[in-house]
């Protein structure tokens, strides 16, 4: 089934209608459950306060009673832009802090995902004292279990979903706890380690430990840029508490003030930093910090995050840009295999073509892009999707991600729970997660998976939706919109870029960059034309038949040669009238 557009139609309440926000504000706002203006406030001072994270004493109390004693620490990262971002936040506060501190990412290829016991033993051969995992740990059982072993305290902070059983860690940060009465539960890694470092100063500061040890205080928000990348790109709901630190990461961003890795990243995507949206940030940077982690070694998009030499900085997003091309050219044959193999089971009679859940797998398949893979595949079927890897140890890895209201980590709890052999292990969130099977329980898994979907999933679950603002008036297709609503941000996750929809005369159309169309519109019933862009197209031969298109479109800014105009960005094509 296609994807249809739905309008949204959200009652805007009365704080809204008598806000200084215009009326195509007020409803965009109000779709996205904003009743109050002053939840629009983006001031750090409305920042929610780490005294209500659990364990949030515990933690600083270890932390600086480490630092004091001159201690060796050694942080273990994840191979992903919001691990990296988060052993960069560490790194640099660490260091200001004249604290012992080096880094460990395991390479995915060697030691898979989190605190393992062999990267216990790593951070063991460093002497390290004290282990702070960041954005993971919260499942890391033996790991934790083998740090106490080795008398090494160990502070976990995460964000992701807890197990049944806790790591007997000595001290763990992690709003999704049980009991936990932090309200946003959607931090990110990067964010929950900004919140230790709040915590950490504040005590700092009421000790006078900063004119004891004549350090200047710093400012931690001058590393909210790094906090922003990570959250972006970690695709967590931009709920209030998220949108402040992104938009404060922006803003230093648009001074020229931000890292110079960031900067150096955007430069190489050809993205403007004065004028960078949080969309630069998920589109352009992320996925050139995860290709070092997908294909190489995180610690290259860290070393770029961690260098204040531009020249240097420069060179390393160079390197990671390169990483990124060659990401995207093996995404491209991963994915042409995987629509090959798809095709072969819609064919085939002894596999249902209508099962909820697609699981796709060949053993030449790089384990670095099987989670681009899955989300590509999941995009194109609408179905919660996992995309399986041979791994060196024999196993087979899977990357999953699923649709809106399918919980894909309670998914894989269901299943590991009615068939307690099958799944080695598994973590993750709602929309994304991962999981290790022996090779020989593929077939079995995938049974096991649709089997557990088809209790867990309605059949509306599996209707794409285009959710839309509606429609927008001739009079406000116009530059000034568009800059407002640009402005109006930030949009991500959760909170979505206003996207609205209409129905237009296509008066021409043309490719460009191979698979991006620029097309002219025409609004109907009168002499206005417009820009439009569709990236990614596929070539359905719609256009060489269409009169009339409907359009779910953002309204944009484009900025060419230093002169702006409106662009439609078109995100979804319904339905055509034929000549």
């Amino acid at each position: 089934m296609g994807t249809l557009i739905k309008q949204r139609d959200a009652h805007i309440d009365d704080q809204l209608v008598n806000s200084q926000f215009s009326a195509i504000l007020q409803r965009v706002y109000a779709n996205r459950g904003v009743t109050d203006p002053e939840e629009l406030h983006m001031s750090l001072k409305n920042l929610l306060s780490p005294c209500t994270l659990m364990q949030m004493d515990d933690a600083v109390d270890l932390l600086l009673d480490t630092i004091n004693q001159q201690q060796r620490i050694v942080i273990v990262g994840d191979y992903d832009a919001d691990g990296a971002t988060s052993s960069a936040l560490a790194m640099r506060a660490l260091r200001h802090f004249q604290a012992d501190v080096s880094y460990i990412v395991p390479n995915r290829f060697d030691y898979g995902y989190g605190l393992s016991p062999e990267i216990v033993d790593l951070c063991s051969q460093r002497s390290a004292q004290l282990i702070i995992t960041v954005d993971n740990g919260i499942s890391s059982i033996e790991g934790a279990q083998h740090a106490r072993d080795c008398a090494i305290k160990l502070l976990v902070t995460d964000h992701h979903l807890p197990g049944q059983q806790r790591p007997c860690a000595d001290a763990i940060v992690n709003p999704n706890q049980e009991g936990d009465e932090f309200a946003s539960k959607h931090l990110a890694g990067v964010g929950v380690l900004f919140y230790l470092l709040i915590a950490l100063r504040s005590k700092m500061r009421s000790t006078g430990w900063f004119q004891a040890h004549a350090i200047e205080e710093p400012n931690i928000a001058q590393w909210l840029d790094i906090v922003a990348l990570g959250t972006v790109a970690d695709l967590v709901k931009l709920d209030r508490n998220n949108r402040i630190l992104v938009e404060h990461g922006l803003r230093r961003i648009r001074s020229g003030k931000g890292n110079a890795g960031i900067q150096a990243l955007l430069k190489i995507a050809g993205v403007d930093a004065s004028r960078v949206l949080a969309s630069d940030l998920g589109f352009q940077v992320g996925p050139r910090i995860n290709a070092a982690g997908r294909l190489d070694d995180i610690s290259v998009g860290i070393e770029c995050l961690l260098t204040d030499n531009v020249e240097q900085a420069e060179q390393i997003a160079q390197t990671l840009h390169d990483l990124n091309l060659s990401r995207r050219e093996i995404e491209t044959q991963m994915k042409d295999q995987a629509m090959k193999g798809l095709a072969k089971i819609e064919s085939s009679n002894t596999v249902n073509a209508n099962d909820i859940g697609i699981c796709v797998y060949e053993a030449d398949w790089h384990q670095g892009v099987i989670g681009i893979l899955a989300a590509r595949i999941k995009e194109k079927y609408y179905r919660p999707t996992i995309a399986f890897a041979l791994a060196k140890d024999g196993q087979l890895k899977g990357s999953a991600r699923s649709i809106t209201g399918v919980h894909i980590r309670d998914i894989l709890e269901s299943v590991a729970t009615r068939y307690p052999d099958l799944i080695d292990k598994f973590g993750g969130h709602a929309m994304a997660a991962g999981l290790t099977i022996r090779v020989g329980d593929y077939q079995q898994f995938k049974k096991a998976f649709n089997e557990v979907l088809d209790d867990w999933v309605d059949s509306e679950d599996l209707n794409a939706q285009m959710l839309s603002d509606g429609e927008l008036h001739i009079s406000q297709l116009n530059i000034e919109i568009a800059r407002a609503l640009r402005a109006a941000g930030p949009w991500g996750q959760g909170f979505p870029m206003p996207l609205f929809d209409g129905r237009f005369k296509l008066i021409s159309y043309r490719i460009v960059g191979q698979k991006h169309m620029k097309i002219t519109l025409q609004v109907i019933d009168s002499e206005i034309m417009l820009d439009a862009i569709l990236f990614n197209f596929e070539n359905y031969d719609w256009q060489s038949r269409a009169d009339i298109i409907h359009i779910a479109y953002e309204l944009d800014v484009n900025f060419f040669r230093g002169i702006e105009s409106v662009q439609l960005m078109i995100r979804h094509i319904e339905t055509i009238t034929q000549h």
